[in-house]
C-alpha cells in the first residue's frame, strides 16, 4: 500500500455506504485496513438504513438516518468503553454495520413434501401450499448479535432458508389447528395468512426481524383427489339427468337429421342414437349404484320354482302354488320334464322327492275301460 493511501485510510473523514436499490445485502461492514475514524468525521446513514459501530468486539452505538459529526456527545457508549471523561480529539478504532431497514420483498417459501392432513369430507388427505412473505430489520443491535456476527456482507439468502423452516413447520400447525375444510380453504387464503402471521412473528422478532406481511399463492391438492372433485363438479352442472338425457336425444336427432342422407332415414337415425345414449347411460346408472336392470322382481327368498317343459316348448319359473294349479289341470303329469336351479339335467316331475306331496294331493287318471 502506497504511503499516501495509508494515511489517508488512517484518518477517514466520511463514513457512508450507497447501496444499489436492488441489492440483497441486508448488512455490510465498513471498509477498513488498520483504519482509524478521526473525531469530528462525517457519518451520513440514509433512509433505509441503521449504522451500527461495535468497539473491541462488543456493540455500542446506533445511529439513525441523518448526517452525523462524531464527537463524544454522540458515541456516549463508546466513549464510556474507552473511559474518555473528559472528551478527546484523537483517532480511536471501531468496525461500522450498515443494515438495510428496507422492506425485502417477494420472498418464497413452500413445502418441499406434502403435507398430511384430516378433512371432513374427503378423510386423510395431502395436501402442498407455497407463497411469498416481506420482512424488515427492526433492531438492528440483535441482528448483527444472532446472524451478521463478524460477516462482512449479509445477504437474505443466508437467512431465507432457516426463515421458510419455521414458515413450513408452523404453517402445517395453523392448517391444522384451523380445522378449515379443504374445499373451502381457497377462499381462506387471506385469513389464514393474516393468522399465520401473527402466529410466528415472535420468532422472526428473536432475529431482530419483523413478518411484515405472509402470503398464500396457492394450496393444491394430490392428482387424483383433484379428478374426484372435478367428476363431481360435472355431476352437478348436468343437474336433473331426466331433462339431460332428453336434451341428449333431441341433439341426436338435429345432427342426424343435418347428416346427408337427410330425411326421415336421418330423423330415424336420430331417433335410434339419442335411445341409444339414453340406454347406455340408464344402464350405466344402474351399473354404478346396484340397482338390478330386469323389471320383474325375483321369487321371493326361500322358494323354490321350477322350469317345465309343457307342449314341446319351455314354461315357467313356477313357484308351488303354481306347480299345484298345473298339476291339477293335467298340464304338468309326473311324465313331464322340470328343471330348477342347482339340477345338472331335466328330469321327469314325477321322480323328484319335493314334488310327491304334490303329485299325491292329485288322483291318478282313471283306468282304460273295457
Amino acid at each position: 500500500m502506497a504511503l499516501w493511501d495509508k494515511i489517508r485510510g488512517e484518518f477517514i473523514d466520511i463514513i457512508e455506504w450507497t447501496a444499489p436499490s436492488d441489492s440483497d445485502a441486508m448488512a455490510y461492514r465498513f471498509p477498513r485496513y488498520n483504519n482509524e475514524i478521526k473525531m469530528g468525521a462525517k457519518l451520513t446513514v440514509r433512509e433505509g438504513q441503521a449504522a451500527v459501530f461495535v468497539n473491541e468486539g462488543k456493540i455500542a452505538d446506533l445511529f439513525q438516518p441523518g448526517l452525523y459529526e462524531l464527537s463524544t456527545q454522540n458515541l456516549p457508549i463508546i466513549t464510556t468503553l474507552r473511559g474518555w471523561k473528559y472528551g478527546f480529539n484523537s483517532p480511536f478504532k471501531a468496525e461500522v454495520y450498515f443494515v438495510q431497514t428496507k422492506q425485502f420483498t417477494d420472498l418464497k417459501w413452500g413445502t418441499s413434501n406434502p403435507i398430511m392432513m384430516r378433512d371432513t369430507e374427503f378423510g386423510m388427505v395431502r395436501i402442498r401450499a407455497f407463497g411469498t412473505y416481506v420482512i424488515k430489520v427492526v433492531d438492528p443491535k440483535t441482528f448483527i448479535q444472532q446472524l451478521v456476527s463478524t460477516d462482512p456482507e449479509f445477504e437474505v439468502y443466508e437467512i431465507s432458508s432457516q426463515l421458510r423452516n419455521v414458515i413450513v413447520s408452523r404453517f402445517a400447525d395453523v392448517l391444522a389447528e384451523s380445522k378449515i375444510p379443504v374445499l373451502d380453504l381457497a377462499g381462506n387464503y387471506d385469513k389464514l395468512g393474516k393468522f399465520i402471521c401473527d402466529r410466528i412473528n415472535d420468532e422472526f422478532t428473536a432475529f431482530g426481524i419483523d413478518l411484515l406481511n405472509f402470503y398464500i399463492e396457492n394450496i393444491s391438492l394430490p392428482a387424483n383427489v383433484e379428478e374426484a372433485m372435478d367428476r363431481r363438479t360435472a355431476m352437478g352442472v348436468v343437474g336433473n339427468l331426466d331433462t339431460y338425457l332428453k336434451y341428449q336425444t333431441a341433439e341426436a336427432v338435429r345432427d342426424a337429421a343435418q347428416s346427408p342422407s337427410g330425411g326421415a332415414a336421418g330423423i330415424g337415425a336420430g331417433l335410434g342414437a339419442g335411445m341409444g345414449i339414453a340406454q347406455r347411460m340408464m344402464e350405466s346408472m344402474g351399473t354404478h349404484t346396484g340397482a338390478p336392470a330386469a323389471t320383474t322382481p325375483p321369487p321371493l327368498p326361500g322358494s323354490v320354482v321350477y322350469y317345465a317343459g309343457i307342449g314341446g316348448a319351455q314354461q315357467g319359473p313356477f313357484d308351488q302354488a303354481a306347480l299345484q294349479a298345473k298339476i291339477a289341470s293335467g298340464e304338468i303329469t309326473r311324465e313331464t320334464l322340470v328343471w330348477r336351479q342347482g339340477m345338472a339335467n331335466w328330469t321327469a316331475a314325477g321322480q323328484m322327492a319335493d314334488l310327491a306331496a304334490l303329485f299325491a294331493a292329485t288322483p291318478p287318471p282313471l283306468p282304460p275301460q273295457k
